[in-house]
């Protein structure tokens, strides 16, 4: 007979620390409101100030714990220091939701080295720091957590009329990260998962789609989808549900992207 209930799924959160990158709009901003009301401490990190601090006051209001940390995922010692300022505020970060990034929007051709190193730094090089620093402090600790990598399908698929080469080659790294980083740190009870998101309604899709034009009625669900819609998603690989899952993948496009 098993010693696990029935079911064996829970999504209650509290006590955990999480730091939410990229929280400013899109996909941060749901998550970070998602983490706060299954019983979290949020730390809220980017680069609009202004912007932090609403989400801040609004998931306060909404009796949630919640600080801001105003961060530059391109600054080695700013990332670094996020870390510290989530310690101070609520304590050892045990859930990290590595979110921010940008496009490139500029065929490979034609990318000034200044763009290149903007993508790279913001889409890898930050999280690979932020992923490492939090992970020592875990293990310093001797304490177990979870790390979601927030990559997207580009990783996978590619098209020749989008400008967006270097995207998915940080973001299929971001997917390799995911998996080696869970191989080494699995000892410590360190989970480390990734999710590849398909058109979400944010600001970069947005911006796509002013400058090519609304192309969600080209998937065979002819829709874009809610930030609300991977809600489950993240609530699985962040809480004891998923304990035996790490260095997985999961891709979350509405199946809008051949396979």
């Amino acid at each position: 007979m098993s010693e696990f209930p029935t079911p064996n799924f829970s999504i209650d959160l509290t006590g955990d620390v999480a730091l939410v990158t990229g929280a400013t709009s899109g996909l941060g901003w749901r998550f970070a409101h998602v983490l706060a009301a299954c019983g979290a401490s949020v730390v809220v990190c980017g680069r609009r100030e202004e912007r932090l601090q609403q989400l801040t006051q609004d998931i306060r209001d909404a009796g949630g714990q919640c600080d801001p940390v105003v961060t530059d995922m391109t600054d080695r010692e700013a990332v670094r220091a996020s870390v510290d300022a989530a310690e101070a505020a609520f304590g050892t970060v045990n859930i990290l939701i590595n979110n921010a990034g940008i496009p490139d929007a500029a065929y490979a051709t034609k990318m000034p080295d200044e763009l290149f190193d903007k993508v790279m730094d913001a889409n890898l090089e930050g999280p690979w720091i932020l992923s490492t620093e939090v992970t020592k402090r875990l293990i310093a600790n001797k304490q177990p957590g979870r790390i979601v990598n927030i990559a997207s399908v580009a990783a996978y698929v590619t098209m020749a009329t989008a400008p967006a080469a270097l995207y998915s080659v940080t973001k299929a790294a971001v997917v390799r990260m995911t998996e080696a980083h869970s191989v080494e740190w699995a000892r410590f009870n360190i989970n480390v998962n990734c999710i590849a998101p398909g058109a979400f309604i944010t600001e970069m899709l947005e911006g796509m789609f002013e400058r090519m034009g609304d192309f969600s009625g080209m998937f065979p669900r002819q829709r874009a989808l809610d930030p609300a819609q991977m809600d489950s998603t993240l609530l699985f690989l962040v809480s004891p549900s998923s304990e035996c899952v790490t260095g997985t993948s999961i891709i979350v496009d509405d199946g809008q992207n051949p396979r």
